[in-house]
Order: structure tokens, then sequence, then C-alpha cells
């Protein structure tokens, strides 16, 4: 990295999500409470989810005060700097209540509206995922790279499924239509260890219908910068609408594919 500004960035988020990440595994208490609830009773916000944000806004602000954030327990502010922090502080929730590995901090930090660093914590697998825009990405020093584009039908793909029942249902009928025309379907239960394992070669695509930023921002700026393609609805960047990445000879099928059956749309 030769820009001083971005080398500044991936190392306050690197500090950050790692102080979060052990807040978040070695803070964890047995009868964990909830604090209140999102969408639906199904998805929680605890008690953790919240004090790990106030702790990477806490630690980012004493070193970039004039920054804004976007956060999922509600931080937002627009800064004045330029640079703008996309926070989740704890992706996989419901994971991270049940006790299953499959959850992350991810932080990602945008310059004028682009995505230059992300940043995405899993401690419960010891993986630390990051990328520079136009640097690569890494889990720790070793650096990332997408499988080769398979056909559609022997594709491994990852999803995810909403809390609201009707969008869940609607969810679970295009799987049902997918899983015939390809490989099989993975269901991790984050947004930003799927995007990851894109990046890494884990998983030949992942889609979604209903991520807020940042559910992707970091993710998939990794599985960009591992040479994945990333995107939305044809044309379109990745979006609530629909968030989509894929090796690059796959990218294009399995995206027509979605939209001939509807994927973005409840």
């Amino acid at each position: 990295m030769t820009d001083p500004l971005l080398t500044e960035l991936h190392d306050l988020a690197l500090e950050a999500a790692r102080r979060a990440g052990a807040l978040l595994r070695d803070g964890r208490p047995d009868d964990l409470a909830v604090a209140k609830t999102k969408s639906s009773p199904i998805d929680v916000v605890t008690e953790m989810d919240i004090a790990a944000e106030k702790l990477i806004t806490g630690f980012l602000s004493e070193h970039r005060p004039q920054d804004g954030f976007l956060g999922e327990e509600g931080a937002s502010s627009p800064g004045t700097s330029g640079v703008r922090w996309v926070i989740d502080p704890l992706d996989g929730t419901v994971n991270y209540l049940y006790g299953l590995p499959t959850w992350a901090v991810s932080i990602a930090a945008e310059r004028d509206g682009e995505t230059v660093v992300g940043v995405v914590e899993a401690p419960m697998r010891g993986e630390t995922y990051r990328a520079v825009a136009g640097g690569g990405a890494y889990e720790g020093e070793r650096r990332l790279a997408v499988r080769p584009s398979p056909a559609l039908d022997q594709a491994l793909l990852g999803t995810g499924f909403g809390y609201v029942q009707a969008r869940r249902a609607h969810q679970a009928d295009v799987a049902q239509r997918v899983i015939p025309r390809v490989r099989d379907i993975r269901r991790g239960g984050s947004a930003a260890i799927d995007l990851c394992d894109v990046a890494a070669g884990r998983l030949d695509a992942y889609y979604e219908r209903g991520l807020n930023p940042w559910d992707f921002a970091a993710g998939a700026l990794i599985a960009r910068e591992a040479g994945g393609l990333t995107g939305g609805r044809p044309g379109e960047p990745e979006s609530g609408e629909l968030t989509l990445a894929a090796s690059p000879g796959l990218f294009a099928p399995l995206q027509e594919l979605l939209e001939e059956l509807g994927a973005w749309h409840d």
C-alpha cells in the first residue's frame, strides 16, 4: 500500500475488529440476554452486539474524530473528512446466541463514497480477512483467490434468509428452484463470512436479498480483490434488492438465473 491514508484506515480497521472480536469471544455470557428485537422476534440484538459497536466507534473516533459512521446498531453521522466507516459489530447474531462459530466483526472504510478498506474478523474460526482497494485480498498473510469458474450446474452456492416470514417464504421458494440447477447450496448465517468464503475459494458464489450496507461492504470488497465479481440485479451494484458475488465466469449465468426466478422481490 502506497497511499498513507489507506494504510492508516487498514491498520485501524484491523485493530478495531481484533478488539471487538476479542470482546465478543471472551465476554459472551452463558445467560446471554436480549436487549431488544429487530425486524421480528427471531432476529435479536444482544447486549454484546451493542457493546462491540460502541467499542469500534469509540476506538475509531479517538484516532479519526472527523470521520463518519454507518453502523447496524445505530451509529450514524456524516463526518467531515470524506471517510465513512460502515460497521457490522456482530454479523451472525443468531449463530452467536446459539454458540455456533460462524459469526464475524465486519468493518469497511469508504472514501468519498467508494469502499477502499474491508476487514472481516471471524474469531471462532481464527481467521482475519482484509483487503485494500487495488491491493488484493488476504486471510492473515495468505493472498486469496476465487476458485476457477465452474459450470453453473457444478457450482457450490452460499445464501441466506431474512427474518421476516413473508420474505423467508419467498427466499425458500427461490432456493428450491435454484438447487436443482447447481451442485448444492450452503446457508452459513453470516453474509460477511459467506462473501469471504467466495474470496477464499470455499464457495463458488453467494447471493442474498435483503442485506444492508454493513452486511456486505467489507466482504464484497474482499471478494472483488480476490478476483471475484460482485453486484446486484443486472447492471446494478450490490444492494438490499440483491447482493451477488461469484467467480467471473459464473457471475453472469447465476445473475441471469436469479433474475429469471425473481430472487430480488418478496
